[in-house]
């Protein structure tokens, strides 16, 4: 099998001022057969959506301060990181962002200057499935088309909104 590309993607409602009240979501796309190119070619295999949890006091929280684009980007990386590991099938995978900045963290390549625990979290996540298989990031441009990256928006969009995804069928790219 080749490369699986996912797609991950944040959202926040307003990026200013943010408090660990802000809602925030995250998404992400797992497709099989992509060529990169963004006509959607090939076949989404699993996709999954939340919002980004806050409260230290829950089990599902992963290190985020506030509700952000950032920490919903990052938070969109560490979810898809633990399917990989959950899933323990990869040869190669591709996480494609349209967030540099979260890419850039993720891998290591960046220091955090804010939300340290999740950058850290997601790092050794990021660190922990490169150990399994091959993993890289690459960019794609925001709002620009890319199906699958649209498709990344819309779930994340939709997690932060407190909404459920459209069934793919009914969904077209661009709608949030």
């Amino acid at each position: 099998m080749g490369c699986i590309h996912i797609y991950v993607d944040g959202s926040c409602e307003e990026n200013r001022n943010v408090t660990a009240e802000t809602p925030a979501g995250w998404g992400f796309a797992v497709v099989e057969g992509d060529t990169g190119l963004g006509r959607g070619r090939g076949d989404i295999v699993y996709e999954a959506s939340g919002i980004v949890i806050t409260n230290s006091n829950l089990s599902e929280f992963i290190g985020a301060e506030v509700g952000s684009n950032n920490t919903a980007e990052l938070s969109a990386i560490a979810q898809a990181l633990r399917w990989i590991l959950e899933s323990g099938d990869c040869e190669c995978v591709v996480i494609r962002a349209d967030s540099q900045y979260a890419l850039n963290i993720a891998a290591g390549e960046w220091r955090a200057k804010k939300n340290r625990a999740l950058a850290q979290r997601v790092q050794k996540l990021w660190n922990e499935v490169s150990t399994i298989c091959e993993l890289r990031g690459e960019h794609v441009r925001a709002h620009r088309g890319h199906r699958w990256n649209e498709r990344a928006d819309h779930l994340a969009f939709r997690a932060m909104s407190g909404e459920e995804a459209l069934p793919l069928q009914f969904w077209k790219p661009g709608q949030r």
